[in-house]
């Protein structure tokens, strides 16, 4: 079964209503899907990604949303993104670090820049984020999640960026929660397996056209592959994000959660 739309989310409970949240990589993809989610589920959400004109275009179907556009590759960003929050919505309950797209090839081939890029975005990009939100989540009782993914825990020869990142993103997450036990701040993790954004659309397109084959066929062949029944959701990354951040979740603490279809194996 497919994970449900977003509207379906409409007439359930909202259990984050009167909260606020901060929502990184919000665009488009996993990200836009949790902003999304918390949303319907009654928050306010600051949509945090580099491109302006998009986040103000999602974010105007989100009741009391907002925007701010930024690079959080650069390290003044995320402080101005959480400042920003902070002064829209007057207090911060919530962060979740979605941002973070890196570089798939050949090890011996990969330059500098592209290890730079992947480390800036995703883990120092997610790390200045927490650390500028810390205070306002310690005022909130508040929470945060950080999506990891599930190369951190699978190794790759053609995703040694990705998977050093997410491993270091999933270490972060247990030194935070441990801080979080003190500071009364939840902090979890969630790694996504392979989930229809436009990343995977592009290798489904892309494979189709090698082999000669429709779009559905070439999906079903490259789940097959990877020992999986079918691609994830954005929207299923949300909901497990949505639960993180509610309330029963409360003593979830320093989980790493693996959303994968089974992909992953190993205990």
């Amino acid at each position: 079964m497919r994970a449900s739309s977003k509207g379906e989310t409409a007439g359930m409970k909202r259990i984050l209503e009167g909260r606020t949240a901060l929502v990184s990589g919000a665009s488009r993809g996993i990200g836009l899907a949790i902003a999304r989610r918390l949303a319907a589920d009654g928050a306010r959400v600051m949509l945090v990604a580099r491109s302006a004109p998009v986040l103000e275009a999602e974010a105007a179907a989100l009741p009391g949303a907002a925007t701010f556009a930024a690079d959080l590759a650069r390290p003044e960003a995320a402080g101005q993104a959480v400042e920003a929050a902070v002064a829209a919505f007057g207090r911060l309950d919530l962060l979740v670090h979605s941002a973070g797209a890196t570089r798939r090839g050949d090890f011996l081939t990969l330059p500098d820049e592209a290890w730079e890029d992947g480390y800036a975005l995703k883990l120092l990009g997610g790390m200045r984020l927490c650390r500028a939100a810390w205070p306002h989540l310690v005022a909130a009782g508040g929470a945060a999640v950080l999506i990891a993914g599930i190369g951190g825990r699978l190794a790759s020869a053609d995703f040694a960026i990705g998977g050093s990142v997410n491993a270091a993103l999933i270490n972060l997450t247990k030194a935070l929660a441990d801080r979080g036990v003190r500071d009364g701040v939840r902090v979890n993790a969630i790694n996504p397996g392979s989930i229809r954004t436009d990343r995977l659309t592009g290798r489904i397109d892309t494979l189709a056209r090698e082999r000669g084959i429709g779009t559905e066929a070439a999906a079903a062949a490259l789940a097959a592959e990877s020992g999986i029944a079918r691609f994830g959701e954005p929207e299923e990354i949300a909901a497990a994000v949505a639960f993180l951040a509610g309330p029963d979740a409360s003593y979830v603490q320093g989980s790493i959660l693996d959303v994968d279809g089974g992909w992953l194996r190993a205990v």
